[in-house]
Parts: structure tokens; C-alpha cells; sequence
């Protein structure tokens, strides 16, 4: 009776130790879920290019399409995104994004976060706050607002500060589905500093002329997280879109190993 119980007991303990293994590999498992949060004066084409690098490499991408309208409508739109997704996430921001990206990051479900030629801006601080310091960009002169306070990049700005490195073609449709936002919007303070608690990658297009780059290098920089230059314009998913689609799976590869666990 006693060796049936033992061996009981230890085979208890030898399921116990292996359904732990089970557990710990299945939290190292690479995140499949890519919610990609476009920019001002661009809308969810800006992945085109990304997107279907990331699905052949078997994530499920979705890309948000944010309103424009304000800080908060933009947040919304992007927390009914991630609701939708069956697991844990990898948010990625370009440029705007990024804004939005940090205050919705929050969510449990987001385990890391990529910026692509973005703001990184803190809690109680604007967009515009975090560039203030950087100075105005060509891309940023070129803006125009009418008078309900929307805001339209210039053709000139588009062509020649925004999506500058791009063959001509490309950079007109970028001009030809750029949408009015709502200038005010810059101006809205944040509530959440996701990438002070959520491991964040970043992508410095050093030839940017919408975004400072040192701006950019400096949102790495205070949030701790990874970064690679690219020598591309502020449109970089659209100029590099294989090296940003190997960041974000990055992040997707190892945000779990870097999540910060609670009580640690």
C-alpha cells in the first residue's frame, strides 16, 4: 500500500512539475496579434506594405482606422480593435499613432509596443508638447487649418517633407488619401505612459522631415526600449517595410520575456 501510494505521489508530482513546463512555455510563446495605429494625414494604407509581409510570416494583423478627431476618439476606435483580437497584442504607432499607442497601452492585453517614426510623448503631455523642444520640421510648416481647426498637409508637404523618399507615384497616393484631422488634437494631454510599464521597440527614420529624428531618438531613449535607424522618411513602413515588419515581429518574439511581472 505504502509503494502504491508513493508512486502515486511522485507521479502527482512529476504531472505537477510538467503541466509548470507547460504553463512556462506557453508564456513564451511569440505574440500572434499586430494592431497596426496609423499617423495623422494617413489612414490604415500606410501598412499596405507591412501587413502582408507580417500575415505570411503567420500573425494576424489588423489595422485600425482612426477618425481623427480627437485623442480619445482615436483611443476608442483602437480599444475596440484590440477588444476584437482573440489574445495578447503587439500595438504599433506611426508618427500620431504613437500618441495613441501610449495612452491606450494600458490595456492588459497589450504586451508590447513599437513606434515607427512617432511621438513618445509622457503623462500630461501633448504631441506637441513633445516636439516643441525639436523645433519645426519642413513636414510641420506645410500644414494648413481651416476654420473649423481641421488640419490638411500641404501637396508640397506630402510630396517633399512626408513621403519623400518614395518613388512619385506612391507619394501621390499617399497625397490622395490623406484625411483632414482635428488640429486640437495635438494639443491633448495624456492620461497614460504605456511604454514606461510595456517593453517598447522603436524606428528613428533618420531622414525624417515631418518628425525630428532627435525627437524620435529621444522617445527611445527615456522609455528604455530597443531601436534601429533607418536612413527613411517619415513614411518608413512605406520605404522599409521589410526591416519594420522584422522589428514588430521582434517585439511579437519577445515581449512576453519582457513583460514586467508583477511582485518581480
Amino acid at each position: 500500500m505504502k509503494i502504491t501510494q508513493t508512486v502515486l505521489a511522485g507521479s502527482m508530482g512529476v504531472a505537477t512539475a510538467l503541466s509548470g513546463v507547460g504553463h512556462a512555455q506557453s508564456q513564451q510563446q511569440p505574440v500572434k496579434n499586430i494592431v497596426l495605429v496609423h499617423g495623422a494625414f494617413a489612414d490604415g494604407t500606410s501598412w499596405g506594405k507591412v501587413i502582408p509581409i507580417l500575415e505570411s510570416r503567420g500573425f494576424h494583423v489588423v489595422a485600425v482606422q482612426n477618425p481623427l478627431t480627437s485623442l480619445s476618439d482615436d483611443v476608442n476606435a483602437t480599444r475596440r480593435i484590440i477588444g476584437l483580437q482573440d489574445g495578447p497584442v503587439i500595438l504599433v504607432g506611426h508618427s500620431w499613432g504613437g500618441a495613441v499607442i501610449s495612452e491606450v497601452g494600458d490595456d492588459p492585453k497589450v504586451l508590447g509596443l513599437v513606434y515607427v517614426s512617432a511621438y513618445v510623448p509622457d503623462v500630461g503631455q501633448s504631441a506637441n508638447e513633445t516636439s516643441d523642444p525639436f523645433g519645426p520640421t519642413p513636414g510641420q510648416k506645410a500644414i494648413q487649418v481651416d476654420s473649423q481647426h481641421f488640419a490638411s498637409m500641404s501637396p508640397e508637404g506630402i510630396l517633399n517633407s512626408f513621403a519623400d523618399g518614395l518613388p512619385m507615384p506612391e507619394r501621390r497616393l499617399v497625397l490622395a488619401v490623406q484625411g483632414q484631422i482635428y488640429g486640437p488634437m495635438f494639443d491633448e494631454k495624456l492620461t497614460h505612459a504605456a511604454w514606461k510599464t510595456k517593453p517598447s521597440w522603436h524606428v528613428i527614420s533618420t531622414k525624417d522631415h515631418t518628425l525630428s529624428p532627435a525627437m524620435e531618438e529621444a522617445g527611445a531613449k527615456k522609455s528604455g526600449g530597443k531601436a534601429i535607424s533607418l536612413p527613411t522618411c517619415h513614411v518608413a513602413m512605406l520605404q522599409e517595410p521589410e526591416k519594420v515588419a522584422d522589428l514588430i515581429a521582434e517585439a511579437a518574439n519577445n515581449a512576453v520575456k519582457q513583460a514586467v511581472v508583477p511582485g518581480s
